[in-house]
């Protein structure tokens, strides 16, 4: 018997884990680990397992049974501590001694080396076999590890450690000012029920363009319910600016199903777009993903919606398209912008 660590991307679909399970089980394999990560191509199922059978063949096992990108590398009794565990005494080492950042991050990731880089930011070509965590503008730890590619989650995992290693972040309150490129300032808040009047006159003042380019349909009113899911905390996070005693702006955050994604959507008055805003309210919404531990922000959006794909790619988001030719969803890596 020998432990493996096996990693697959999987279709989400009833029963697509089950079936990785049954062809573990059938050469002999014993599941001790599991965690489920996202990644670009997908959710990644990531196994700690006793198995007899040799990688190569548990390679093709999997890969009959619906994985792909299979990959199996031989593993040790060590990595069987529990990861949560590992990571809070891991953020107790680095309170005490943040110097020795690089090298945590290499045993909170199992990387084969791990070193300070200074400068300006790395190509938006990267190697999946290295990780570069964002520490502070012009400083970042780069990670390699060979034998398996970092994954979203991963980057996720490391920019909240990296994070004890920086000066502590005022809290945003409950209330936020924002300057806007031509001086004019606005209250950014989170959405509560008190704001359904607020919001409804929102929409009555939108083009219809606009709130096609929202809801994919130029929706005249937002409908009660769905109001009611944009508040409901257990659904999502959402903020609503407002100036002179109007809502101009509503950003919503919603969970997903996926594991470690959020969708974002924006809907910003006509006059006030163009000003800074949306772009405002955006980092706002991957600074809440970040905070709630999510490792990835998804947006959907019309082909059509020029300045919302400007404004996500300025975020360094990458475009692609969908089965959909005319919609396109961006996505946005939260772990990569920690230090934004």
């Amino acid at each position: 018997m020998g432990f493996l660590r096996i990693r697959t991307t999987v279709d989400e679909r009833p029963g697509r884990l089950a079936s990785l399970a049954s062809a573990l089980a059938e050469r002999g394999g014993n599941i001790l680990g599991l965690s489920v990560q996202s990644d670009t191509d997908g959710t990644v199922d990531e196994f700690v397992a006793d198995i007899p059978a040799g990688p190569e063949a548990v390679r093709e096992a999997l890969e009959a049974a619906g994985g792909r990108e299979v990959q199996v590398v031989p593993a040790t009794a060590h990595e069987l501590t529990d990861e949560p565990t590992r990571a809070l005494l891991l953020a107790s080492r680095l309170r005490t001694m943040p110097w020795r950042l690089p090298e945590l991050l290499a045993e909170l990731l199992r990387a084969d080396d791990a070193r300070w880089i200074y400068g300006d930011a790395v190509s938006d070509l990267p190697d999946p076999t290295r990780l570069v965590v964002p520490v502070a503008a012009k400083r970042a730890v780069r990670l390699r590890r060979a034998e398996l590619p970092f994954t979203l989650t991963e980057a996720a995992r490391a920019a909240a450690l990296a994070r004890l290693a920086q000066p502590a972040a005022d809290q945003m309150s409950a209330e936020r000012g924002v300057k806007l490129s031509d001086g004019v300032e606005v209250t950014v808040r989170p959405l509560t029920s008190i704001y359904r009047e607020a919001v409804r006159d929102l929409h009555d003042r939108c083009s219809p363009e606009s709130r096609r380019f929202r809801y994919f349909t130029a929706m005249p009113a937002l409908p009660p319910q769905m109001f009611d899911r944009l508040c409901d905390k257990n659904r999502g996070h959402s903020l609503v600016a407002g100036h002179d005693g109007q809502v101009v702006a509503m950003a919503n955050l919603m969970f997903t199903p996926d594991p470690g994604i959020a969708e974002m959507a924006f809907l910003v008055e006509d006059r006030w777009q163009g000003r800074g805003l949306g772009v405002a309210m955006a980092r706002m919404l991957v600074r809440a993903a970040r905070d709630l531990g999510y490792a990835e922000v998804r947006a959907t959006m019309l082909s059509d919606n020029a300045r919302m794909r400007r404004l996500l790619v300025s975020l360094g988001a990458t475009l692609g398209y969908t089965e959909d030719p005319g919609v396109v969803e961006a996505r946005l890596p939260v772990g990569a912008l920690a230090a934004v």
